[in-house]
């Protein structure tokens, strides 16, 4: 019990970050859980973001406290790595009980990790091994350099034992969670073929977000060739306001446009989330008009998020869809 409680403030650490940490984290999770699922179900969310506390934790655990003060190991000295694969045998030899339950702890924090790359991610089991020895590495090797050089020295061991007891805990959460898979089957992945023409309200805002963030890159990139271009016609002259938002339009009307014209209603975004943007079948001028609607609609909700919501606040409910989907 000694023992746990020295990991209260690691663990109430953990509790306050989840949240940042979730919110920071909720575009990915759900863009995931649409792309394998072809559905959001509420058991894989909690799942999903039970993992993220349980990272968060298992960070908190092995680098927190940080040193501080003016001495001490990883300012004024560092600790010698531990690199004997059997120092184990002396550990428990002298230490009994005590280094009997350091061992154990190491293959306990691990199950979890073990049993999420299974049941959460779908990882098979060398595959899981292998993630689970390089998550133990990472976090050791973290200890050892000092946080990469935020330190000048070690403020932890690196233990090769540590290595191992993590391993073997991320076996054993693996094939644990392969033994509830056969009272509790894992659900299938979605597949490729299966698109979804009525989508909800959060998958049509993960795909538009990730749309978003691929019309951003792609603006990005082009505004930089198109700088290094310019520098080298035109020395120290500057790109015209009007060349990124050129770039901005045209990337924009690829993704959001040209892109579902030709792939059945789905843009790069919701290609990946399993939906497509055309609810029902539209042909010849329909569809144009459809699609001018659409993109003209989405501008005006991107430039000004408050006609966006209002919009959505008022109209969504009582439709179930957007006003578009009406041509």
């Amino acid at each position: 019990m000694r023992f746990l409680l020295n990991f209260t403030d690691e663990f109430a650490l953990a509790i306050g970050l989840w949240p940042v940490a979730s919110f920071v984290l909720t575009l990915p999770i759900l863009a995931y859980l649409y792309h394998r699922d072809g559905k959001l179900r509420a058991w894989s969310a909690v799942s999903v973001y039970l993992a993220v506390l349980y990272v968060l934790s298992l960070a908190c655990f092995t680098l927190y406290p940080l040193p501080s003060g003016t001495s001490g190991p990883g300012i004024t000295y560092g600790i010698a790595p531990q690199l004997n694969p059997l120092r184990f045998v002396d550990d428990l030899r002298y230490g009994g009980p005590a280094a009997l339950f350091q061992i154990l702890a190491n293959v306990v924090f691990f199950m979890p990790f073990g049993f999420f790359c299974h049941r959460v991610f779908r990882r098979g089991f060398i595959a899981s091994a292998v993630i689970g020895f390089l998550a133990s590495l990472a976090i050791e090797t973290t200890q050892l350099t000092g946080i990469y050089g935020l330190y000048p020295y070690a403020y932890r061991t690196f233990d090769i034992n540590d290595l191992m007891w993590n391993t073997g805990g991320a076996v054993i959460g693996w094939a644990a969670a392969a033994l509830i898979a056969f009272a509790l089957p894992v659900d299938p992945e979605a597949d490729d073929d299966d698109v979804t023409e009525k989508p909800g309200l959060v998958r049509r805002l993960v795909a538009l977000l990730l749309d978003l963030i691929l019309i951003v890159a792609a603006t990005a990139i082009m505004t930089a060739v198109a700088i290094f271009a310019s520098s080298l016609t035109q020395p120290g002259a500057s790109l015209p306001l009007a060349v990124p938002c050129i770039l901005l339009a045209v990337s924009y009307l690829v993704v959001e446009g040209i892109v579902p014209w030709l792939r059945d209603g789905r843009t790069p975004g919701s290609g990946f989330v399993h939906m497509t943007c055309e609810t029902r079948p539209r042909f010849g001028f329909r569809r144009v008009r459809f699609y001018v609607a659409r993109l003209v609609l989405l501008a005006v909700f991107i430039a000004l998020p408050p006609v966006g919501i209002v919009t959505l606040a008022l109209y969504y409910p009582r439709r179930h869809r957007l006003p578009y989907d009406a041509i």
